[in-house]
């Protein structure tokens, strides 16, 4: 009695065994669905049963977005999920966290173990992903050649861009030889010397795109030199080729939309930058003009036939000065010419003899101004307006002086 243990004590001890053990905790279940429940509050409950034995399981609300479809009875599906103890009733049960229909299982385990080791290998390291050219010219594209996804992905290039010229290697995308087909489409177009490949095709199940899972496709568009745009699927579907691609399309319509950038959009840039263009090539010329006409002006200014014309007016103007200058000189000497000749009149001899004088003077010429410069016999010369007298002094009389 000295080990005795409650009811909840066990629950959780079984509980906790399932916890430990690892294959519990990530397991694939198949199986038929019955008694399924929709509850209120989002969860799932339903039982997965085959010919011998049956299982509890729950889905929570939480874990409900991975679910691509409605759970329905007698569905044969794949649960992925873990095994535990629900301690209040002692019962497993099994915890669902993805539910797939029956096939996918198998093919899903496969996918997340693919998906890991290109992972490890740096397949998917976005240091590899080349940019994706916004306005190319040549499209590549690795589809079926009938279907619903070329006809798609042409009419929307042909919306978005008419010039835009479409290269399409018909490649099977669905069964065994999918892979290798869509594998030389990749190798063909990258040689052909395109921009950009887009490698996809429709929705389907897991098993109809399971091409776009195989290694070797993985491989290939690692390799490719052209930038590679995966469009597989729906946008809820993911292939190992939409992690390895330069870029994932949710589909391959989505995929053409990314790649042809609209020519409309380009056309109305182009026509915003020609007009800023030549709006600012209007004020340049404007500008330019301007100085060509101050160049003008500063050239005519400076031109030698004006400088010579401008020489000459300033010569001109000089020389009106000058003769301006000199008309007043000539006129202010005139007049003081007439003044001194007014003055020189007063004592010009001649103005003397004019009046009735004579003028004395000896031998010698010299103006005899006193009797005492002559004497008795002395030859003298008596000048009057009209001529000259020769005479001989007889004799000489001083005049007293009062």
């Amino acid at each position: 009695m000295d080990h005795v243990y409650t009811v909840t004590q066990i629950n959780l001890y079984i509980k906790d065994m399932f916890s430990r053990d690892y294959a519990l905790n990530r397991i694939y279940v198949k199986g038929e669905v019955s008694n399924c429940k929709y509850h209120t509050s989002g969860h799932i409950y339903f039982t997965l049963k085959d010919a011998s034995g049956q299982m509890a399981c729950v889905m929570f609300a939480g874990q409900r977005s991975g679910l691509g479809f409605r759970l329905q009875e007698g569905q044969s599906v794949v649960v992925l999920g873990s095994i535990s103890v629900y301690e209040r009733d002692g019962k497993y049960q099994l915890y669902a966290r993805e539910i797939l229909l029956d096939g996918a299982g198998v093919l899903y385990q496969k996918f997340e173990v693919m998906k890991k080791q290109l992972e490890s290998e740096g397949l998917f390291d976005g240091a590899h992903k080349k940019p994706i050219m916004q306005y190319p010219r040549k499209i590549g594209i690795v589809t079926a050649k009938t279907g619903a996804a070329i006809q798609d992905m042409i009419q929307v290039t042909s919306r978005r861009n008419p010039y835009l010229q479409l290269v399409l290697y018909p490649a099977l995308v669905q069964g065994t030889a999918a892979a290798p087909s869509i594998i030389k489409g990749i190798s063909v177009l990258d040689t052909y010397g395109v921009d950009t490949i887009i490698v996809g095709r429709g929705g389907g199940s897991i098993e109809d795109l399971w091409a776009f899972n195989e290694e070797s496709v993985a491989r290939a568009i690692y390799a490719c030199k052209t930038p590679i745009i995966s469009a597989v699927g729906h946008e809820t579907d993911t292939t190992i080729a939409d992690y390895v691609a330069d870029l994932r399309a949710p589909t391959p319509s989505a995929a053409a939309e990314l790649v042809t950038g609209d020519i409309r959009d380009l056309l109305d840039d182009l026509q915003a930058y020609q007009r800023t263009f030549q709006f600012h090539m209007r004020q340049k010329i404007q500008l330019a003009r301007n100085q060509v006409q101050r160049y003008g002006m500063q050239l005519e200014h400076t031109s030698p036939i004006n400088q010579i014309n401008s020489r000459r007016q300033d010569l001109i103007e000089r020389e009106n000065r000058l003769q301006s200058l000199m008309q007043q000189r000539l006129l202010a000497k005139r007049h003081q010419l007439e003044l001194y000749a007014q003055r020189m009149k007063g004592v010009s001899p001649l103005e003397k003899l004019n009046k009735g004088y004579a003028v004395v003077m000896d031998e010698k010429k010299q103006i005899v101004r006193s009797i005492e410069q002559v004497a008795k016999g002395d030859s003298i010369t008596i000048a009057m307006l009209d001529g000259e007298v020769n005479a001989t002094v007889e004799s000489t009389m001083t005049r007293r002086r009062e």
